[in-house]
Protein backbone atom coordinates (compact mmCIF):
# COMPACT_ATOMS: atom_id res chain seq x y z
CA UNK A 1 0.00 0.00 0.00
CA UNK A 2 2.73 2.39 0.79
CA UNK A 3 4.51 1.77 -2.38
CA UNK A 4 1.43 2.42 -4.10
CA UNK A 5 1.29 5.53 -2.75
CA UNK A 6 4.47 6.59 -2.94
CA UNK A 7 4.92 4.83 -7.31
CA UNK A 8 1.22 6.75 -7.93
CA UNK A 9 3.20 10.37 -6.48
CA UNK A 10 5.85 9.87 -8.24
CA UNK A 11 4.34 8.83 -11.90
CA UNK A 12 2.30 12.17 -11.12
CA UNK A 13 4.66 14.87 -10.88
CA UNK A 14 6.96 13.28 -13.70
CA UNK A 15 4.36 13.57 -16.19
CA UNK A 16 3.68 17.05 -15.50
CA UNK A 17 7.25 18.24 -14.97
CA UNK A 18 7.68 16.10 -18.27
CA UNK A 19 4.69 18.37 -19.67
CA UNK A 20 5.56 21.76 -18.17
CA UNK A 21 8.79 21.72 -20.28
CA UNK A 22 6.69 20.84 -23.44
CA UNK A 23 4.49 23.82 -22.88
CA UNK A 24 7.22 26.21 -21.68
CA UNK A 25 8.75 25.48 -24.77
CA UNK A 26 5.91 25.70 -26.97
CA UNK A 27 5.36 29.18 -24.88
CA UNK A 28 8.72 29.76 -25.76
CA UNK A 29 8.36 29.34 -29.17
CA UNK A 30 5.27 31.65 -29.57
CA UNK A 31 6.76 34.50 -27.48
CA UNK A 32 3.82 33.80 -24.48
CA UNK A 33 4.29 34.23 -21.00
CA UNK A 34 7.01 31.31 -19.65
CA UNK A 35 7.10 28.73 -16.84
CA UNK A 36 9.44 30.50 -14.12
CA UNK A 37 12.16 28.60 -14.35
CA UNK A 38 12.28 27.89 -10.73
CA UNK A 39 8.58 25.98 -10.97
CA UNK A 40 10.68 23.88 -13.53
CA UNK A 41 13.38 22.78 -11.04
CA UNK A 42 10.59 22.89 -8.49
CA UNK A 43 9.07 19.96 -9.94
CA UNK A 44 12.27 17.60 -10.34
CA UNK A 45 13.34 19.07 -6.48
CA UNK A 46 10.03 17.18 -5.38
CA UNK A 47 10.11 14.11 -7.97
CA UNK A 48 10.04 14.80 -10.82
CA UNK A 49 13.72 15.34 -11.98
CA UNK A 50 13.29 11.95 -14.10
CA UNK A 51 10.23 13.70 -15.96
CA UNK A 52 12.08 17.01 -15.82
CA UNK A 53 15.03 15.70 -17.33
CA UNK A 54 13.32 13.83 -19.67
CA UNK A 55 11.36 16.54 -21.12
CA UNK A 56 14.59 19.00 -21.38
CA UNK A 57 16.21 15.86 -23.58
CA UNK A 58 12.48 15.32 -25.61
CA UNK A 59 11.17 19.31 -25.96
CA UNK A 60 15.06 20.42 -26.23
CA UNK A 61 14.30 22.86 -23.83
CA UNK A 62 16.81 24.40 -21.45
CA UNK A 63 19.57 22.56 -22.54
CA UNK A 64 21.82 24.94 -22.64
CA UNK A 65 20.99 26.50 -19.26
CA UNK A 66 23.40 25.46 -16.84
CA UNK A 67 21.42 25.28 -14.13
CA UNK A 68 19.28 23.03 -15.86
CA UNK A 69 22.37 21.23 -17.78
CA UNK A 70 24.13 20.09 -14.38
CA UNK A 71 21.74 20.93 -12.38
CA UNK A 72 19.03 18.68 -12.86
CA UNK A 73 20.98 15.24 -13.32
CA UNK A 74 22.45 16.30 -9.75
CA UNK A 75 19.26 16.38 -8.76
CA UNK A 76 18.35 12.68 -10.12
CA UNK A 77 21.43 11.37 -8.29
CA UNK A 78 20.84 12.57 -4.60
CA UNK A 79 17.03 11.61 -5.42
CA UNK A 80 18.56 8.03 -6.01
CA UNK A 81 21.02 8.24 -3.22
CA UNK A 82 18.02 9.43 -0.57
CA UNK A 83 15.62 6.31 -2.15
CA UNK A 84 18.60 4.17 -2.25
CA UNK A 85 19.74 5.29 1.79
CA UNK A 86 16.24 4.94 3.02
CA UNK A 87 15.15 1.34 1.26
CA UNK A 88 18.23 0.18 2.89
CA UNK A 89 17.64 1.83 6.28
CA UNK A 90 14.07 0.43 6.53
CA UNK A 91 13.80 -3.04 5.55
CA UNK A 92 9.91 -2.88 6.29
CA UNK A 93 9.07 -0.70 3.95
Amino acid sequence: MKYQIILTYLIVVNVVAFLAFGVDKWKSKRDKWRIPEAQLLGLAVIGGSIGAWAGMKIWHHKTMHKKFKYGLPAILIIQIILAILIITQNPAL
